[in-house]
């Protein structure tokens, strides 16, 4: 019996045909076909290393790969029992209208483009600081950014947030005289699907496709859902000089560009990652939930609750 996992993978003399599924993209299979191809590779042997992969993606396409105990594991917040009544949750459930990409950090995997997984349930994810990042750009451009690089020469240097995106998002990372932390927190989205697509560039001479480059994706139509609290420290807003109804009105609506026009993905210059909104849904404490649509009702319906809350305690 072994119990060095390269020494076993090393005695494998085959891709493994099967693998349980969403771990196996962990580890487990996922390194059984990758220690096939180069093992292939090694030996130049071209059909064996496309059999590998052709092993691995027809398993990983073919399977849900939705995440067993989410609940139990507590990955799923409690948005029912918020601390404070001025904290306010929001879920925005969309669907895929193109696929979804961003490029996995692990160096051993038989795709030259995986994408990205959890390391340990090998489920594909959204990261939360993704999310933050994204949608201070969404912010920054309903702010005016795309103006201010245009007279800039495509350059940041000089540019400012605005107040109510600091409040929302806090400092970069690299202001160390007045870092704050922003009121916003996000949480990972999980996708249940995976596809593949082919990119093939084309010779400007000849007009002819160069070299197909394959791209592990989660495919149009799988769904997901954007989680973020809004949690002010107390003061904060008057600290900050805005007020969090027109802060909220317009973070949703950049959040709106984001999916539905912007994109969420890698690859977004051909237009990978865009999406459809299914729903809104806001919830804080010892309140009904707000779920509606159109987007106007419901931004209306949050801020009768920011309205109607000042002073509360």
């Amino acid at each position: 019996m072994r119990f060095d996992l390269y020494a076993d993978l090393a005695a494998r003399k085959a891709c493994p045909v099967n693998g349980s599924l969403p771990e196996g993209l962990a580890s487990g299979f996922v390194d059984g076909c990758t220690t096939a191809f180069y093992e292939a590779e090694r030996r130049s042997a071209n059909k064996e290393k496309n059999e590998a992969r052709r092993c691995y993606r027809q398993h990983a396409s073919q399977a849900m790969l939705e995440l067993e105990g989410f609940k139990r594991l507590k990955l799923v917040a409690d948005v029912d029992n918020l601390p404070d009544p001025s904290w306010i949750a929001f879920e925005i459930a969309f669907t895929l209208e193109t696929p979804w990409y961003s490029k996995d950090d692990r160096p051993f995997h038989v795709l030259d483009n995986p994408v990205r997984k959890d390391r340990v349930f090998g489920v594909p994810f959204m990261s939360a600081a993704s999310w933050k990042g994204l949608l201070r750009w969404a912010c920054r451009m309903h702010a005016g950014l795309q103006g201010y690089l245009e007279k800039h020469d495509g350059k940041l240097e000089g540019w400012n947030d605005p107040d109510w995106i600091l409040h929302l998002f806090g400092n970069e990372k690299d202001e160390a005289e007045h870092f704050q932390r922003g009121a916003l927190a996000f949480r990972p989205t999980w996708f249940s699907k995976l596809g593949f697509e082919v990119i093939n560039p084309h010779s400007r001479r000849t007009r002819a496709g160069t070299q197909p480059i394959y791209y592990e994706v989660v495919p149009a139509g799988a769904c997901g859902a954007l989680k973020l609290l809004y949690a002010p420290l107390d003061g904060a807003a008057d600290r900050d000089k805005v007020k969090p109804a027109e802060a909220l009105d317009t973070l949703v609506d950049a959040i709106e560009a984001l999916l539905t026009i912007y994109g969420i993905s890698a690859k977004r210059t051909v237009g990978w990652g865009t999406a459809k909104i299914e729903s809104w849904r806001a919830s804080r404490r010892n309140t009904e939930p707000v779920t509606a649509t159109p987007l106007a009702n419901f931004k209306q319906q949050v801020s009768a609750w920011l309205d109607s809350s000042r002073g509360a305690t």
